[in-house]
Order: C-alpha cells, then sequence, then structure tokens
C-alpha cells in the first residue's frame, strides 16, 4: 500500500503534508502535488496533515486512476521538501467538485 494525492488538491495545493514527510516523496505541480508511490513508506503521517482531505491510500476504492497519475508525475515535477504558503484561492476552491477536468495543469511547479 502506499498514498496517493487526489483533485482535492487541485487549486489548493497546502504543503502541510509535505513538512511531516519523513522520506520526502512528494512532487510539486503547478497547481497540486503527488507522492512518488515508490518512495512511500506507507506511514501515513501525510494523510491528517491535509485540510482538503486529498490524500488517500491506495487501498481505497477508484484510486486507480490517482495512483497513475501520482507515479507519472512524481517522475516529472519537481521535490518538495518544505511548506509553502497554499494556492490563493485554495479554501474557497477545497470543496469543489470535477476539479481535474476543469484545472488539472501538467506543468511543474517550482520544488524546493
Amino acid at each position: 500500500m502506499t498514498y496517493v494525492v487526489n483533485e482535492k488538491c487541485i487549486k489548493c495545493k497546502y504543503t502541510d503534508c509535505v513538512e511531516v514527510c519523513p522520506v520526502d516523496c512528494f512532487y510539486e505541480g503547478e497547481n497540486m502535488l503527488v507522492i512518488h508511490p515508490d518512495e512511500c513508506i506507507d506511514c501515513g503521517v501525510c494523510e491528517p496533515e491535509c485540510p482538503a482531505d486529498a490524500i488517500k491510500p491506495d487501498t481505497e476504492p477508484d484510486m486507480e486512476k490517482w495512483m497513475e497519475l501520482n507515479r507519472q508525475y512524481a517522475d516529472a515535477w519537481p521535490n518538495i521538501t518544505a511548506k509553502k504558503a497554499a494556492l490563493p484561492d485554495a479554501d474557497a476552491a477545497k470543496d469543489e467538485p470535477n476539479k481535474f477536468e476543469k484545472y488539472f495543469s501538467p506543468n511543474p511547479g517550482s520544488g524546493d
């Protein structure tokens, strides 16, 4: 098992999770984060830290799509190991539905 980031992170990009990760397995896109599934040690400390509830175990239903997306973009985006400010409209976007179809960006973030 590993943890994955789902669409609830899009347009929010809270980085509370990054700060507690003991193995630095988060990677930063333009408007979301992903977890590298081969680097995650399944400790679970990141899951309760996410204000958007965007981190889930890959064993939950319908996580296959997110597992593949996390794997793909963790290999393409820069590593992030320190907390940054969330995106400007994060609180307003937190519970918005269908964010992947509307807003997902394949562009990398700045990383550390």
